[in-house]
């Protein structure tokens, strides 16, 4: 195999690869991208056997064939390259050493052989659809701050995509929960969408996908079976597993009659959150709202480190409140909110809050007060 390829062009494809390798894995060929050159471009494949990425960039092909090298290393070499190169690989069979060009630089890199390269069974999709970049990226980043990080409970490490009914028609709705939090974001349905199986994207995917949906203008492929999700634009093919597991029951835990109505301005307020946490103690983080009419002040008193109080104009018109939040809860969900004010629907200081972005339903966030 011989191939010259813009390290641009390398550099995007090798870095998406390098990402999903597990740098501790005990299988040594899982810590190589898999390279096939034929026609006019050259594939990139990854895999941590959950997860498989497929680059494709445009290069010169002197000698088709294929074969693997370490990820993380061809990475690290590429992106020190000077801007502009164009890198030439060759591979030699018989000496077990991929070479790669630029300039007066010069690397040989040990290969193994290509045949060991496990590339995941492909599935049949029962749904296939198309959906714009934005509105996959607003689903996906608005709801992966509230997945969950302990691995007794596998099946809310990742967001739960699936079609749900909102005011009578069908939406895809992206929810993330770790049983303090919740986030539940809907978008219109996508064309061919309606027959979807509800799947969980698992967290490393959610993270891999966020960098196919930077162009605004991309419209991504996706197609879900009951075990599988891909999602694919012209260049890059992104397959996971879905996560094995049934996801709760989440409108149980979303809160209908919460009555007393606070709106904020989003920006001011999760300013004014993060002031206040500044001297509270690390462990517990806890802010005090206390709500009078048209006022909120927010207060923390750490015995250990100090007190801290803040006040704000705000909209509200019910009865006294005092209610105690996790200031990193406040804070992640404040900052989801695109709108200018923020509205928090509370029922008592101890029953979950309600929070959406001014009269948009489509986004709502649930947290669960803490004792202050």
């Amino acid at each position: 195999m011989k191939i010259s390829i813009e390290r641009a062009a390398l550099l995007k494809a090798v870095s998406q690869a390098q990402s999903v390798v597990e740098r501790r894995n005990t299988i040594p060929i899982l810590a190589n991208v898999l390279i096939e050159a034929e026609g006019d471009a050259a594939t990139f494949r990854a895999t941590d056997l959950d997860i498989e990425v497929i680059d494709r960039a445009p290069a010169v092909v002197e000698r088709a064939g294929a074969t693997t090298v370490a990820a993380v290393t061809l990475h690290e070499i590429v992106r020190k390259l000077p801007d502009g190169a164009l890198v030439t690989l060759t591979d030699d069979g018989a000496s077990g050493r991929l070479t790669v060009e630029a300039g007066r630089s010069n690397f040989a890199l040990a290969t193994l052989p290509r045949e060991d390269f496990p590339v995941m069974a492909s599935s049949e999709y029962s749904s296939n659809f198309s959906a714009p970049a934005p509105l996959l990226r607003r689903l996906f980043d608005k709801s992966k701050f509230a997945i969950s990080t302990e691995e007794t409970r596998y099946y809310l490490n990742g967001v739960y995509m699936h079609v749900a009914d909102a005011d009578g028609s069908q939406v895809l709705r992206c929810v993330a929960t770790d049983g303090h939090r919740l986030a539940r974001i809907d978008a219109p349905l996508p064309d061919g969408a309606g027959d979807m199986p509800g799947v969980i994207v698992p967290r490393k995917t959610v993270g891999e996908l966020r960098k196919l949906l930077d162009d605004d203008d991309m419209v991504i492929a996706v197609s879900v079976s009951e075990t599988k999700v891909r999602f694919a634009t012209p260049d890059i093919t992104l397959t996971s597993k879905v996560i094995d597991g049934t996801f709760p029951d989440y409108s149980r835990v979303i809160p209908t009659g919460n009555t007393r109505k606070l709106e904020v301005d989003a920006t001011e307020f999760a300013q004014a959150v993060d002031r206040v946490a500044t001297v509270s103690s690390e462990r517990s983080r806890a802010v005090k709202l206390a709500l009078d009419e048209d006022r909120l002040v927010l207060s923390v008193n750490a015995p250990d480190s100090g007190a801290a109080e803040e006040e704000l104009a705000v909209a509200y018109g019910d009865e006294h409140l005092e209610i105690g939040f996790n200031a990193k809860y406040l804070l992640e969900i404040a900052s989801q909110v695109d709108r200018e004010n923020a509205v928090f629907l509370f029922n008592s200081a101890a029953d979950p809050t309600l929070m959406r972005e001014g009269n948009d339903l489509s986004a709502v966030y649930v947290v669960m007060p803490m004792r202050v």
